[in-house]
């Protein structure tokens, strides 16, 4: 495999130029923001899981900026290993938190992560036209089973997941109409996909902070 091969996967982009995709680029700083945002939130005890979140936060926005500047296979890695690791560490941190399990139970569900998106994402790409959003949208529907499940014994916690995956799931639209748009709209709409996702992942970590906040642990 070619790492450093050009990637022109979105529609703003219109050659293999560092600011060819400027909006794209650009946009990027929402995660920054995010982060910044929520690391400020989490000060004090109890709040490790929070800042470690909020810091895979911030390296989203590093490596989904330079996917959009450099757009290559090697960048294209650095986008998408941070949101799995913000993706598998809140998995861990709602399963261990908000159900109570031990770390091991945590550690295991975690891992079910794997199975569950394999055989999803090919269910989800029988859609037309959702394209590479497929390998994302087994992660919106995970959230609102764990609101549903929470729905009873933590109604607050279970409706901010909702929220969150609300959000996510515009977040997916913009990103799944990026190209069939591309002709109305030159610039594409793929940088809704980052406006969205960097507040949609922030009130994540919110919605654990306020969970951690109403049943502090030394942990």
């Amino acid at each position: 495999m070619e790492w450093l091969a050009p990637v022109d996967a979105y529609c703003e982009r219109t050659g293999p130029d560092y600011w060819s995709e400027p909006i794209n680029a650009l946009t990027n700083l929402a995660f920054i923001i995010a982060a910044l945002v929520m690391a400020r939130r989490l000060a004090g005890p109890g709040m490790a899981m929070g800042r470690a979140l909020a810091g895979i936060l911030f390296v989203i926005g590093i490596g989904s900026w330079l996917f959009h500047t450099h757009a290559n296979r090697l960048t294209g890695l650095m986008d998408v290993l941070p949101i799995l690791a913000f993706i598998l560490l809140y998995i861990f941190a709602a399963t261990r938190d908000f159900f109570g399990l031990r770390t091991g139970w945590a550690l295991l569900v975690t891992a079910g992560f794997f199975p569950f998106a394999a055989a999803l994402v090919p269910l989800f790409g029988r859609i037309p036209g959702i394209g590479s959003s497929a390998g994302y949208a087994p992660v919106p529907l995970l959230i609102l089973i764990y609101a549903v499940l929470l729905r009873r014994r933590l109604p607050e916690t279970a409706r901010g997941l909702a929220i969150g995956a609300s959000i996510l799931i515009a977040s997916l639209t913009f990103r799944t109409l990026d190209q069939p748009l591309c002709d109305a709209l030159p610039f594409g709409t793929h940088f809704m996909w980052h406006i969205l996702n960097a507040v949609m992942l922030g009130w994540m970590i919110e919605v654990w902070r306020r969970h951690r906040l109403s049943r502090p642990s030394p942990a």
